[in-house]
């Protein structure tokens, strides 16, 4: 065949592919206007679903599902029609013969969407939490801004977008802050050993209740929890509604407020951690009699043992690491001591 020749046979192709595609043409645009309509309905169903359900909490997740399977099935079956418009000797079950075949290896190529897809129906299902609910997801806190079927967007205190995969949430632990109407807050106050417990505990009690934010019922209480080092650790609990965030803040700081200066107006002692290094030289004399000893002797004793100089307890020192007794072991004693 001769250049001109195949020219004219590659002119022909193009011009019966060109003449198919005028005489086409209606089809198409009928199954664009077609598969438009059925884009609208589909999403005219979907907004009627959730507007019906906006009103119920128990079925408002339960209208999301709904309303996004219902906008799939409807699209779905607008595009078998469209397509039998522009193809009529196309069959719905062709398209279903074809899925099916290729099925398998949709799904191992997709199977973390479709595992994120499956995890986000059974979360809207289930509703282990809600659309602005406050949750804790491992180091994310914030406010649930949406769940679709493949994430969920959190929204952080500071201003930030987090997206989790579904399938994370449903198979880890997640923290919800407001699941209940109320919500219990603490915190530990630490006073002194010489400070009368009960009358510090009858003040916090007071401080807790001159706040407008905290609850009457379930009443405050405040709970001796640990006898420290340095302080006698009171636990103040008070309970706040609603549980979201800002309140919790705000209580939080009010409370301690309020506490800090009930406790100093009244002469209770909120001391700080110190520490005191004692040689044992110092104390050796007086071992077994706790009145004497500097590192533990009772509270109002006038007659406390007066440290040595510190240069002399440093040469002390010295001499005692240069002749270590028998056992090879220092003589040198550190001893931490409450205030």
């Amino acid at each position: 065949m001769n250049p001109k020749e195949s020219v004219t046979t590659a002119w022909g192709k193009v011009h019966a592919m060109f003449d198919n595609l005028v005489l086409m043409l209606p089809n198409i645009v009928l199954a664009i206007i077609v598969f438009a309509l059925f884009y609208w309905a589909a999403r005219g169903i979907r907004s009627l679903v959730r507007r019906l359900t906006r009103n119920h909490r128990q079925a408002r997740n339960l209208g999301l599902v709904l309303g996004r399977l219902s906008q799939g099935i409807v699209i779905l079956v607008g595009l078998f029609v469209a397509l039998s418009i522009v193809i009529p000797s196309f069959q719905a079950g062709d398209l279903v013969q074809l899925l099916g075949i290729s099925g398998v290896a949709i799904g191992f190529a997709f199977r973390d969407i479709l595992q994120n897809f499956l995890a986000g129906i059974l979360i809207l299902l289930t509703e282990p939490f809600q659309i602005d609910d406050q949750i804790v997801f491992k180091n994310f806190e914030g406010t649930v801004e949406n769940i679709q079927t493949r994430a969920t967007t959190i929204r952080t205190y500071d201003g930030r977008r987090i997206v989790v995969p579904n399938a994370e949430l449903f198979t880890n632990s997640v923290t919800v802050n407001t699941a209940f109407e109320n919500r219990r807050l603490e915190y530990d106050v630490g006073i002194g050993y010489g400070d009368n417990i009960e009358r510090a505990k009858e003040l916090i009690l007071e401080a807790i209740a001159s706040v407008d934010i905290v609850l009457r019922e379930p009443s405050p209480d405040a709970l001796v929890m640990e006898l420290a080092e340095s302080t006698v650790n009171i636990r103040a609990r008070w309970w706040i509604a609603p549980p979201r965030r800002a309140d919790a803040l705000d209580s939080r700081d009010n409370v301690l407020l309020a506490i800090k200066n009930k406790l100093t107006a009244n002469g209770i002692d909120l001391p700080f951690p110190t520490q005191q290094i004692l040689f044992h030289d110092q104390t050796e004399e007086t071992d077994g009699d706790r009145s004497r000893q500097r590192e533990g002797w009772p509270a109002g004793n006038k007659e406390v043992p007066k440290p040595r100089s510190i240069g002399g307890s440093l040469r002390k020192l010295a001499e005692m690491r240069a002749h270590k007794d028998g056992n090879g072991s220092d003589r040198t004693q550190i001893t931490n001591e409450s205030r």
